[in-house]
């Protein structure tokens, strides 16, 4: 049984630091649960806003639904006492639908909606799809404009109307005309967060756009660096904000950047670097290559 309704968890997220927890695997790549609740402890004893189970950044994309019910489970019984946890629904229509029921069933506090697997869709479909995950469940859903599923502000106006349990807008694109579109018709009815990859990339610049939070990686293996960051965004220093851009995000991402997929091997690169493992990542994935390791190594030396 959820402790928030749909709109006191987005009450809760829109003004906080959010972040996706990699998932723990052991030497064969299966789920390592033990390993997986202590890093949600972790987590969890920083003052995070949500922490998302099964996510990108928690490698989703390579569960199977019972592995990601099991991950969901877990992060709900170690830490949904403390913080908010939420869950990812993805793949067909029928499968986030079982996700999302899955996840309300293990206690989980909201639903990430990810794009719909390979197919494309007009505005109409992802309408009907958005519509059905929503119904499945009471929790409160947030969609994910990405890739197949950009969703156009009239199509968001029309679910927001449809659904209360419709509570947030999170953007993987990075179009600001478009972002801005969904934001001045839609106000405070949903909240919103940046979700482009090493988001604290972007985070002032959205935050004009209404953007008030955003979903940091980072936080897996820095989190009072992350926490810090997120503070100098919401008091829009600027200063302070390229500052740490300069010393960090932007060195990180030249890293990120060498191989394609990084952006989610880094996170537990950095995990390795600081003595916290969560394993390797699963294929078609591929862990730091040690160069890319000892240079992460000794970058995050230089703000722990």
């Amino acid at each position: 049984m959820a402790k928030y309704t749909p709109q006191e968890l987005a009450n809760v997220l829109k003004d906080g630091l959010l972040s996706f927890p990699v998932t723990s695997f052991d030497a064969q790549l299966q789920f390592d649960e033990e390993n997986y609740r202590k890093h949600l402890a972790w987590q969890a004893s920083f003052p995070v806003a949500g922490l998302f189970a099964a996510g990108g950044t928690g490698e989703g994309f390579s569960l199977t639904p019972s592995e990601s019910e099991r991950v969901v489970r877990a992060a709900v019984e170690e830490v949904g006492g403390i913080v908010p946890v939420l869950a990812s629904a993805g793949g067909s229509t029928a499968q986030a639908v079982e996700n999302a029921r899955a996840a309300e069933a293990a206690g989980a506090e909201g639903i990430l909606l990810l794009p719909p697997y390979l197919t494309e869709a007009d505005q109409g479909g992802l309408i009907e799809h958005v519509s059905a995950i929503c119904r499945s469940t009471s929790l409160g859903v947030i969609i994910y404009n990405r890739a197949n599923a950009i969703y156009k502000d009239t199509t968001v106006a029309t679910l927001a109307e449809r659904h209360e349990n419709l509570i947030g807008f999170k953007d993987g694109v990075g179009d600001l005309e478009h972002d801005a579109r969904v934001y001045a018709k839609l106000g405070d009815r949903l909240f919103y967060l940046g979700g482009l990859p090493t988001a604290e990339t972007f985070a002032l610049p959205l935050l004009q756009l209404g953007m008030s939070t955003y979903s940091s990686a980072m936080y897996n293996f820095v989190p009072q660096f992350a926490l810090d960051f997120y503070q100098d965004v919401r008091n829009q220093d600027r200063v302070a904000v390229n500052k740490k851009l300069n010393e960090f995000v932007i060195p990180y991402l030249d890293i990120r950047d060498r191989v394609k997929g990084y952006s989610v091997s880094i996170v537990k690169g950095g995990l390795d670097a600081i003595g916290r493992s969560a394993g390797g990542v699963r294929p078609p994935l591929q862990n730091l290559a040690p160069q890319d390791l000892a240079d992460l190594k000794s970058l995050i030396a230089t703000v722990s």
